[in-house]
């Protein structure tokens, strides 16, 4: 009989060592950058997406990006005046906290400033996110955009998408083959968190309300 693979036994030590290689590789990269590049950001993310963040590491690719591990990122700069690699590194580490990153580049300080202050990306929010509008539904057919566009230049929602809606927490029915509300229907409101389901019908109508931006920190 062939082994389960339920069975498969992981040994902590293995995955222990893997994780601190890891970190010690970090530790040399960020000095070493650090040694090679003239000027260091520490830069936050709002609404993080990888592929944007992709995008960027892709316009700067003469630099170097790191991303995540600040603590070890902190260490690597050195958190006091006796332990910093370099002067005033440790100014920097201060700002390692949270959902932070640390470009390095040779790039002029203007330039770098002025890009990320234009740079921003608008996607879907997610759960959790902080709706920047309110966005209601009118009464009658349910359109694919929700309301947003004339009905002239919109079309209905597909019968087949009303079981969904409605598990999301639409009170739609069917009505001889469209998607019919009785009332308007509130999706969100401008202010409050968004929950799972106010985020897929907000996708679902084609609302985006997050935004993806790159701040520099210090």
């Amino acid at each position: 009989m062939p082994k389960s693979k339920r069975a498969k036994v992981v040994h902590l030590s293995k995955v222990e060592k893997k994780g601190k290689e890891l970190s010690e590789r970090l530790f040399t990269a960020v000095r070493e950058a650090a040694d090679t590049y003239s000027h260091i950001f520490v830069f936050s993310v709002e609404n993080m997406r990888n592929t944007y963040l992709k995008d960027v590491r892709t316009e700067f690719a003469d630099s170097r990006i790191f991303f995540g591990k600040t603590k070890v990122m902190a260490k690597a700069l050195g958190t006091d005046a006796s332990s910093e690699h370099l002067p005033n590194l440790a100014k920097l580490s201060e700002h390692l906290a949270g959902n932070v990153g640390l470009l390095f580049t040779n790039r002029e300080p203007r330039e770098i400033l002025d890009h990320f202050a234009a740079y921003a990306q608008t996607d879907y929010a997610r759960a959790g996110t902080v709706a920047d509008r309110t966005f209601t539904i009118p009464e009658g057919v349910v359109h694919s955009r929700g309301g947003e566009l004339a009905e002239e230049d919109d079309v209905p929602l597909p019968h087949s998408l009303e079981v969904t809606v409605r598990k999301w927490g639409m009170p739609t029915k069917l009505v001889k083959g469209k998607v019919v509300l009785d009332t308007e229907y509130t999706v969100c409101k401008e202010g409050e968190t968004l929950n799972s389901n106010q985020t897929a019908l907000l996708k679902m109508f084609g609302v985006a309300m997050a935004e993806f931006r790159v701040q520099m920190k210090a």
